[in-house]
């Protein structure tokens, strides 16, 4: 299958596996979690899958060791609406980039547990995917040529920076759905 992640990118999560692949993914999931938590925040009945959410993002980060119940909250992930394919499918903004991050977890928690650059690469090819339809959507906009960029500093080996850079992106992906989603005025 080929993916939109970039062969170097690839090749990198292959040769070095374990931490680099557990490093990459916990990046990827930190650039869409704010997709999630901030288009999931408030709905009813909601309040334990963003908990779970926002809890494997931040472990993820501690990319010297899997997460012991990564297979458990992978099962529990599953669950979310999100991924539970109905027979309307996705039609609105919020539900595409929620689903796309929902996604982007579970790939990534599958990368944290197996250690397989597979994995790792299906996580990057999603965020990469959902970043193209974002930047079809907002005139101008160069969200995938950004998260190519942060995934190729993720395997880099000097990663200094890369949970701040992370933290700004998935701010600024936010901020451009709110901008698809906002009632035009006038």
């Amino acid at each position: 299958m080929r993916t939109l992640v970039e062969e170097t990118v690839a090749e990198t999560l292959r040769c070095a596996g374990g931490e680099t692949v557990r490093l990459y993914a916990a990046a990827c999931v930190e650039r869409m979690a704010p997709l999630f938590v901030g288009l999931r925040a408030g709905a009813a009945g909601r309040e334990a899958d963003l908990d779970l959410y926002v809890g494997a993002v931040r472990d993820l980060w501690f990319a010297d060791r899997p997460l012991p119940d990564a297979h458990e909250r992978v099962r529990v992930l599953e669950q979310f609406p999100e991924l539970r394919p109905s027979d309307e499918g996705i039609s609105d903004v919020t539900g595409t980039y929620a689903f796309f991050a929902a996604l982007v977890l579970r790939h990534a928690l599958l990368a944290n547990l197996s250690g397989s650059a597979d994995d790792a690469v299906s996580c990057g090819h999603a965020a990469l995917t959902a970043m193209g339809m974002l930047d079809q959507n907002v005139g101008g906009a160069a969200f995938r040529k950004g998260e190519e960029r942060l995934q190729r500093l993720s395997v880099s080996g000097d990663v200094a920076g890369l949970w701040e850079a992370s933290v700004e992106a998935g701010r600024e992906r936010f901020r451009a759905v709110l901008s698809r989603t906002a009632p035009s005025s006038g």
